[in-house]
């Protein structure tokens, strides 16, 4: 057996996904980011290696995507994280046409042409409070597990208005909400709401259209899914592993690669691999 690997090497998290000669995904594997990006990728990849059953030696062609794409010694290709993003989207929803992507650090709405090709995109400005590390700062401040926010506020009855468009004053409001009394799970659907309303103006700035599929960590929660879905006034699409979707997108734009070549790598690039053990 031989694989493709995609690496996404994100602010939070580094995730791996293995295709197969078939592209089916065989195997993926998610670690913390640590400064030692080539580390943090090679554990990446012996988890999906551990959960397909392969060895090193039958990783064929690796591509890397993510803040850390270009610091990956074994890496045969990088590419943006955009572009993985809508190749993963439309390859998981092939009628997608425009893509939100909430990570750690930043907010991206991509518009789609056919093929999953990027057509036009846009990001948030720099602050937090556009992005999923707002979702983290403010769990720390209710002192509450990242992993519970979804389904807290999902339970909410009310939620409260978080206007403050800079993190630092969101996160000063956010106090006071709570010292007015007002309930955890209204607080955080106010903030998922907030967020939302951030991503619906930046989806419209691209052309919101047709079907919308969301990738990200942040996807996970179930309450920003359900924010996002009352914002643009339609369903969107969320994967098993939206945390995952750059990285398949990044294995199957290096799959394609590696069949131009003929199905093997060029001497230079299998050096580099050889560098991966």
């Amino acid at each position: 057996m031989t694989y493709v690997a995609g690496i996404d090497i994100g602010s939070r998290s580094t995730k791996a996904v293995l295709l197969d000669e078939s592209r089916k995904v065989c195997g993926t594997g998610i670690v913390k980011t640590k400064p030692d990006f080539p580390g943090v990728s090679r554990e990446a990849m012996k988890l999906a290696l551990d959960e397909a059953g392969g060895q090193v030696e039958d990783v064929k062609y690796v591509a890397t995507t993510g803040l850390g794409r270009y610091n990956i010694p074994f890496r045969n290709l990088q590419i943006t994280d955009i572009t993985c993003a809508a190749r993963g989207a439309e390859f998981l929803f092939p009628k997608t046409a425009c893509v939100l992507d909430v990570g750690g650090q930043s907010t991206r709405a991509i518009r789609l042409r056919e093929g999953g090709k990027v057509k036009e995109f846009k990001s948030n400005d720099k602050c937090a409070a556009g992005s999923g590390g707002f979702l983290e700062r403010a769990a720390h401040y209710l002192e509450i597990p990242l992993d519970q926010l979804g389904t807290l506020s999902m339970a909410s009855e009310k939620p409260t208005m978080i206007s403050s468009v800079c993190a630092v004053l969101a996160e000063s409001e956010i106090i006071n909400l709570v010292s007015d009394g007002q309930t955890i799970e209204n607080i955080i659907r106010g903030i998922h709401n907030s967020l939302a309303s951030r991503s619906k103006a930046l989806l419209a700035r691209v052309g919101l259209e047709n079907e919308v599929t969301f990738v990200g960590g942040v996807a996970r929660q179930s309450g920003m899914v359900a924010s996002l879905q009352d914002a643009i006034g339609r369903q969107v699409n969320v994967s098993d592993q939206p945390a995952m979707v750059a990285a398949l997108g990044a294995a199957l734009l290096g799959y394609q690669r590696l069949q131009k070549l003929g199905g093997t790598a060029s001497p230079e690039q299998d050096r580099d691999l050889c560098n991966f053990g």
